[in-house]
């Protein structure tokens, strides 16, 4: 049984749900320190039809009224990416009416923020949609990767605009050497280059062409390590040169990825952790080699990489062990969800985690574990480009 933590609110710092390789701390303000009303900000203004399945209840019920959800219970704190994520599993639970107010939030801000500045969304800010930070490259192009399955599902084209700029804006990114900037900080300079957000844009922009190619050259000449049959994440620093979403991210994306990438991921990433919350042993995947913690997001990732190489037993074993991890909610009846990693201790890099990314349930580590039950991978619409089988430089190996 889920041992449930009363979690005073000074203790709650922060739960970003970024992408793992920004190598930054977001150290949060005493404002994004809130403890939502279960009945007023933290839940859909609208009527609402009951909800029986209590993952998804607990995804439903951390949207405010702007359609905005925050990464985790008491914190005022979006993330773009998080919310991006949401949009995708509402849709694919025909909760279209909720991930429309998602979308509707940022269609109203394409000119304000998408074509304003440096262009592109902000990667952070809070409930009501206030206080942006950063334009990074990875969430923009999951926000794509949101609206392409919006459309399919619905027969609807009604973001079909943003969608465009946001292609555009992507496109934009690439760099002389085919590689794409990471985005811009507040401050206006760029962010570089970074591996898991240019492997998620290039699913994300629609068919192959001279801009795929492009990144496809940078990849095979900046970051391919043919030892490990796999791309690098951070080459520069031999400490954390490897990243665990790298191996999970390019099986999902990339047509005939080495299988053999994944037994490398094993030998890397995987460890046995005490769950923080039950004091059980869970085995799953670190960020990075260190392993002193399990990031429960990735390991659902990983699930779907194996599920996807027809590995099923490796995909059993570690849904199993992801599913000894869910937390009840502490401000909903009746929902549950998966915190960010077991136990505390260190992000991708040396950053440590934030106070309580272990006891309390996070949207990114739910969402993807559901992802891996419903054997859905999410980056399947872009998965398919026809590449030329000159271009796929990984397949020779």
């Amino acid at each position: 049984m889920v041992k449930k933590f009363v979690v005073p609110l000074f203790f709650v710092l922060l739960s970003s749900s970024c992408q793992k390789e920004e190598l930054i701390d977001y150290i949060p303000t005493q404002t994004e320190m809130v403890t939502p009303e279960p009945d007023s900000d933290n839940s859909n203004p609208e009527p609402e039809k009951e909800i029986s399945n209590p993952i998804l209840h607990w995804v439903s019920q951390q949207q405010s009224t702007s359609g905005l959800l925050a990464s985790s219970e008491y914190l005022d704190f979006v993330s773009l990416y998080d919310n991006a994520l949401a949009a995708i599993l509402l849709t694919k639970n025909e909760e279209l009416s909720k991930a429309e107010r998602i979308l509707d939030f940022f269609d109203s801000r394409t000119q304000s923020e998408l074509e304003s500045g440096t262009g592109g969304f902000y990667q952070f800010r809070n409930s009501v949609g206030e206080n942006g930070s950063r334009r990074w490259l990875g969430d923009n192009a999951w926000l794509l990767i949101a609206i392409r399955h919006y459309h399919q599902a619905s027969g609807s084209e009604k973001y079909s605009e943003m969608a465009l700029k946001i292609e555009n804006w992507i496109r934009s990114q690439q760099d002389e050497d085919g590689g794409l900037l990471g985005g811009y900080n507040e401050d206006g300079s760029v962010i570089p280059k970074v591996t898991e957000g240019i492997i998620t844009a290039f699913n994300a922009v629609p068919g192959y062409d001279d801009f795929h190619k492009n990144i496809l050259n940078y990849l095979q000449t900046n970051r391919w390590d043919s030892a490990i049959q796999n791309l690098t994440a951070w080459p520069e620093n031999e400490t954390y040169t490897n990243a665990l979403d790298i191996f999970a991210l390019s099986q999902s994306i990339f047509e005939g990825f080495p299988k053999s990438s994944l037994s490398i991921a094993d030998e890397l990433f995987l460890t046995s952790q005490p769950m923080t919350v039950t004091g059980e042993l869970i085995t799953g995947y670190c960020f990075d080699e260190d392993k002193d913690v399990i990031w429960l997001e990735g390991s659902a990732q990983m699930a779907i990489a194996f599920k996807a190489v027809g590995n099923i037993a490796q995909y059993e074993l570690v849904m199993e062990q992801l599913e000894k991890t869910f937390i009840q909610s502490y401000i909903t009846s009746n929902a549950k969800g998966i915190p960010y990693t077991t136990n505390h201790g260190t992000n991708y890099g040396a950053t440590v985690l934030w106070d309580h990314a272990d006891i309390t349930p996070a949207l990114s580590s739910t969402i993807w574990y559901s992802f891996a039950k419903m054997d859905f991978n999410p980056l399947v619409l872009g998965k398919e480009k026809n590449i030329p089988s000159a271009d796929k430089f990984w397949s020779v190996y």
